[in-house]
């Protein structure tokens, strides 16, 4: 019989690409996940996985097997929602995904509360890329992610999930103090027509910020000046407070702005939405119906 817990390690791999990949989603070592696919072709004497340069590949035995452990494990989950809704008590494991800033300015009082209030729930947290939050809930990779989409990148609504909104992260301008910006937005709000001809300091391009700034600014006929690029907003800060660009920045985790450093509001304000996803085959478990509840209680009282 074959075993589930190996299953699912070589489903996550699958997932994931690679074994270290597969660890971290998973909570396991990279050498535990490694003798999991071990054990699994030793019981299956088929090979699964395979050199492939520095990295490895599934062999196609190992996709066709791949695909059964995705179907065993909705099995699995269903059967324990079930028994977690006759118990009416937030049990058993809840992988939850968050993107960066949700990560920091929202999920560690959800956790804290979760912890505190259910004592039996293992609430555990994955830093997941925004765009990955979909795919990763339809896999079963995460049971709920935390997302968010902009006015111009609607999140997608597939069939098999559903969503709640958390709320809304308005973003703001950053400048350094004395920059012509900051000098316009002493006598008025700042509009979006006033945005062209800066050198702008961003995230990387696949990133829904990075998208948003180069949509915006070619709506109004110019191509913007992506002069520094960087992934961490903190950099994205130092990089403002030196005095070398300006940047748009959601208020969500971006925590106490250094001196010299002034966030402009903008009109129309930039808005993303963030949402809770999950399956919709879990929708019962008391542990997602609570962690909802506590996503959309909490958020008013995030740190910024």
């Amino acid at each position: 019989m074959l075993d589930l817990g190996r299953l699912r390690a070589l489903h996550a791999v699958s997932v994931h690409g690679s074994v270290s990949a597969a660890a971290t989603a998973l909570g396991y070592t990279p050498s535990a996940v490694s003798q999991q696919i071990a054990k699994l072709e030793r019981e299956t004497r088929t090979a699964l996985l395979e050199r492939q340069g520095r990295g490895i590949t599934l062999t196609d035995a190992a996709r066709h097997l791949a695909a059964t452990a995705q179907q065993l494990l909705a099995i699995v989950e269903e059967a324990e929602t079930t028994l977690e809704e006759r118990r009416g008590q937030p049990t058993g494991r809840l992988v939850i995904g968050a993107f960066a800033s949700a990560a920091r300015g929202l999920m560690p009082m959800v956790l804290a509360a979760l912890t505190a209030e259910h004592p039996s729930l293992d609430a555990r947290l994955l830093e997941v890329d925004p765009h990955l939050s979909v795919d990763l809930v339809a896999q079963g990779v995460i049971d709920l992610a935390v997302a968010h989409d902009w006015d111009i990148a609607p999140l997608p609504a597939p069939e098999g999930q559903e969503r709640a909104v958390i709320g809304d992260d308005l973003c703001d301008l950053l400048a350094p103090a004395g920059h012509p910006l900051a000098g316009l937005a002493a006598r008025r709000t700042l509009r979006r027509e006033d945005l062209p001809g800066q050198r702008w300091i961003c995230q990387p391009p696949g990133s829904v910020c990075h998208d948003w700034l180069v949509r915006t600014l070619r709506a109004s006929g110019h191509e913007p000046d992506l002069a520094y690029q960087a992934a961490e907003n903190h950099t994205q800060i130092a990089l403002v407070a030196a005095g070398l660009g300006v940047a748009l920045m959601p208020r969500l985790g971006r925590g106490p702005l250094p001196d010299g450093v002034l966030a402009l509001p903008l009109e129309p304000v930039p808005v993303r939405r963030l949402y809770a996803l999950w399956r919709t085959g879990a929708a019962r478990r008391p542990a997602i119906t609570e962690t909802v509840r506590l996503l959309g209680g909490l958020w008013p009282r995030r740190t910024v």
